[in-house]
């Protein structure tokens, strides 16, 4: 029913994207953290998230904790997972009972994995976009291959959600987006980043992390920055895409 994809960038950002014809997996596919990733999906356990994520945090390898995992569940025929740990290092698991077509793969600095698709060619498709577009910022590069995958064919019954994770380096993402419901998931999710470019990524900028408690306690710099993006949207041409309203 679903399909994702976990990433991380050159500059050490780890993303995790996913899309589904189910409400809100967004919601309930991504266990990020600021060094791995769990994507749970299928027929969700969210133990494999949590406490696969907490022991990948300790220093475990993903392929050792997922093994562990599959061995303990007795719904291990219907779970699907993929995950990263802090080396970097990917694991997937695509159980015998994962409704056609359900597998995955695994790449250097990526893995995909959907079940219910309509064939090999979706996480394939995903795959090869994500690695033709490196040129990209990170989380307009994790949109486009899933919409690669999309028009590969995609979830096979249709869409309906999807969610984007990315954190760098904190416990705390650095964006995480969702559409819950809509006719458009990952076209809509291409909107709210186009609408963050407008204010929210020059407000993340200033964010507290753990080794810098207070952030960038004034909005010196950042004011200037927001002024700046929208000075040249502006010339540009190009119109807000936000849905936000301002009482007058």
């Amino acid at each position: 029913m679903t399909f994702s994809l976990i990433a991380k960038d050159a500059d050490g950002s780890i993303g995790l994207i996913v899309a589904s014809k189910f409400f809100a997996c967004g919601a309930v596919v991504p266990f990020v953290s600021g060094n791995v990733a769990v994507a749970s999906q299928a027929f969700c356990n969210p133990i494999w998230g949590t406490e696969g994520r907490a022991r990948m945090e300790a220093g475990e390898p993903a392929e050792a904790v997922i093994a562990d995992l599959a061995s303990r569940d007795e719904g291990r025929a219907i779970r699907q997972a993929h995950m990263m740990d802090l080396g970097g290092r990917f694991a997937a698991h695509t159980g015998t009972d994962c409704i056609d077509w359900a597998g995955h793969l695994i790449r250097n600095d990526h893995s995909v994995a959907g079940n219910m698709l309509a064939g090999q060619k979706v996480i394939e498709a995903t795959s090869d976009a994500y690695a033709e577009h490196s040129e990209k910022p990170f989380a307009e590069r994790l949109i486009l291959a899933m919409k690669a995958g999309e028009a590969a064919g995609g979830d096979k019954r249709g869409r309906q959600a999807a969610g984007l994770v990315i954190h760098k380096g904190q416990s705390h993402a650095w964006l995480d987006l969702r559409a819950d419901d809509h006719a458009d998931p990952l076209g809509e999710l291409a909107r709210l980043w186009d609408v963050a470019q407008e204010r929210y990524v020059h407000f993340a900028k200033g964010m507290p992390s753990a080794d810098r408690f207070s952030g960038y306690p004034t909005r010196d710099g950042i004011d200037a920055d927001i002024a700046a993006a929208e000075a040249q949207r502006i010339a540009e041409g190009r119109p807000s895409r936000s849905h936000a309203v301002e009482i007058e």
